[in-house]
């Protein structure tokens, strides 16, 4: 039986530092990371991709900001969400196929717009945290505020105001069963984008809600609802590092579970970057034994590099 993998793109696969996130810059590197799938596709794994949408949402919430001028209503996040899955799940389609047209490997791709469930009561919605969108001065985020209910929060490194919204935990995948159905067929399939689309569920149907789903999170709930055999988060840096750019940093090669909580309880990775990472990892270990590997997009497949969590 071919194995199951569950690669999760971060957002270096889509929009690198420095760049301004043109079309062509996007899909440059996201041809660049699909290529680094290529030892997966000629060991014939069954695969299912999910990525990061967080600078695409935001040059949407931009563009919404900038419409309204021009008395263009703007989008809920939820619709902004759906929005740039349909876009990188595309850009993903396209990066594929290039690379499986030159390797002469016949696969379809199939792309989901999926809704993730969370929990109305979920103690994130009292306490949002997660910025999103433009910056205001101090004056427009009280009247947006005003207007709209939103919360509003100063950015510690004084760039201004921005919004700030609710990081729920996953509690469900839609059409989870369907991926893993699909994707066992030999279909390569891309979903839990940006992770998910929030929803809800209210009066028997689901309804968005103002919210950003960790995608490691939700990436690693979708692997171990479909019985995946291995999962990967890809980053921007080869391995997992405690003391990180410091004089006494250290590579992490192998660490157990029990080792990867200890590490995030001393504060060795940081909440913007690496710790979602590892909780989403050691979720994954957790509940199936399996190992999970953290590394970057170009070290794919090389056994010497990147971190592995095990039991």
């Amino acid at each position: 039986m071919k194995k199951l993998a569950v690669i999760a793109f971060g957002g270096n696969a889509l929009l690198r530092s420095g760049q301004k996130g043109t079309c062509q810059e996007q899909m440059q590197n996201v041809a660049d990371t699909c290529q680094s799938l290529l030892p997966f596709l000629k060991q014939g794994y069954n695969l299912v991709i999910g990525h990061g949408n967080g600078p695409q949402v935001g040059n949407v919430l931009l563009q919404n900001a900038a419409g309204e001028k021009e008395g263009i209503p703007a989008m809920p996040m939820d619709v902004c969400g759906a929005e740039t899955q349909g876009q990188i799940g595309y850009m993903i389609e396209m990066g594929l196929e290039k690379v499986m047209v030159k390797e002469n490997i016949d696969r379809n791709v199939v792309t989901f717009v999926t809704q993730v469930l969370v929990d109305k009561d979920d103690p994130m919605f009292k306490n949002p945290t997660k910025p999103v969108g433009p910056y205001y001065t101090k004056e427009q985020a009280e009247k947006y505020a005003a207007e709209t209910g939103a919360v509003y929060k100063e950015d510690p490194k004084g760039k201004g105001w921005r919004k700030v919204v609710a990081s729920p935990k996953p509690i469900d995948i839609q059409n989870v069963a369907l991926v893993k159905r699909l994707a066992e067929e030999g279909n390569i399939v891309i979903t839990v984008g940006g992770g998910g689309i929030p929803v809800i569920k209210k009066d028997g149907v689901h309804v968005g809600v103002e919210a950003v789903i960790d995608k490691d999170l939700a990436s690693a709930m979708t692997a171990i609802k479909i019985g995946a055999d291995e999962f990967y988060i890809l980053t921007d840096v080869p391995k997992v590092y405690i003391n990180f750019r410091k004089e006494n940093e250290k590579a992490l090669d192998t660490i157990t579970v029990a080792e990867a909580k200890q590490y995030l309880a001393e504060g060795h990775f940081t909440e913007g970057s690496m710790a979602p990472k590892i909780r989403a990892a050691v979720l994954f270990v957790e509940a199936t034994g399996h190992e999970a590997i953290i590394t970057e997009a170009t070290k794919l497949g090389d056994a010497a590099c990147g971190t592995r969590i095990i039991a």
